[in-house]
């Protein structure tokens, strides 16, 4: 048995109304390394993910966190070790930053206690590391998108996880507050040892960031392994129908592709 390993998703399978988004799902999550699932619109990432923070539950399969059964642990345990942030996160916009950073201590705190001074010094630790402490007493729906980020990403790790998922996290940014998103993440995982998991549009980002990339396509996972391995293999021409040309990124020596042309279904 690998130590390593925090997650487990073991023969998972996801059904729509007879029809099926996902099938066979096999994938081992090690210990503070990061993840980022790539694959055509369409495929399944956001499936995957939404199972694995138990917000779709499979008919088939099991995803194990250290072994037990996401599916059988209570809210609380769960979220002490594992924190999720969605694509969208317009639930909550008329309160100020400090206060939406507090609600990721809840999962620490019995129902009735409140926030007391080892939570207060939680929530600032996950306003500095992620930069937002001068906003601390904006409202978020003032903040800009990235700023907005960075906020729900510390009311993320003010939960104190061991691995932290991200769906698709640079969606509608712009690309100046796309890298500063990126670089946080990363700082996150070599920093507080984090594991991460993540859905990425963007291949190149998938690519310099990540120690492994899954490549989920046809309901499957293709390809899973490190971004040279799936980038010089011929990933982008099956799943992504395009040529390419694969260069390397001479800062972090870690694959980056040029698409150019798309390849023909003739």
């Amino acid at each position: 048995m690998n130590n390593n390993i925090i997650l487990e998703i073991k023969d998972l399978s996801i059904s729509y109304k007879n029809k099926n988004v996902l099938k066979e799902i096999n994938l081992k999550i090690e210990k503070e390394k990061v993840y980022s699932i790539i694959g055509p619109n369409g495929c399944g990432k956001t499936t995957l993910m939404r199972t694995i923070s138990r917000g779709i539950k499979p008919k088939q399969g099991k995803v194990l966190l250290y072994g037990n059964n996401i599916f059988n642990m209570k809210n609380k345990h769960v979220a002490k070790k594992m924190s999720i942030l969605n694509q969208a996160n317009d639930t909550i916009s008329d309160v100020n930053v400090r206060k939406l950073v507090q609600y990721g201590r809840y999962a620490h705190k019995d129902w009735w206690k409140g926030i007391d001074d080892n939570d207060d010094k939680i929530v600032e630790w996950a306003m500095e590391k992620t930069g937002v402490t001068s906003l601390q007493n904006r409202r978020i729906d003032t903040l800009s998108g990235g700023e907005k980020q960075r906020a729900w990403i510390a009311m993320s790790i003010a939960q104190k996880p061991e691995i932290l998922l991200l769906d698709e996290p640079t969606t509608y940014l712009d690309i100046c507050h796309q890298l500063e998103i990126m670089e946080l993440i990363s700082r996150l995982n070599k920093e507080e040892g984090i594991t991460i998991v993540m859905v990425l549009h963007d291949i190149n980002h998938a690519a310099r960031y990540s120690d492994e990339l899954v490549v989920i396509n046809n309901k499957k996972i293709h390809s899973q392994g490190d971004p040279w391995t799936i980038l010089e293999s011929k990933v982008l021409e099956e799943v992504f129908k395009i040529e390419s040309e694969i260069t390397k990124d001479k800062d972090t020596d870690k694959p980056i592709f040029y698409a150019k042309k798309v390849v023909s279904n003739s």
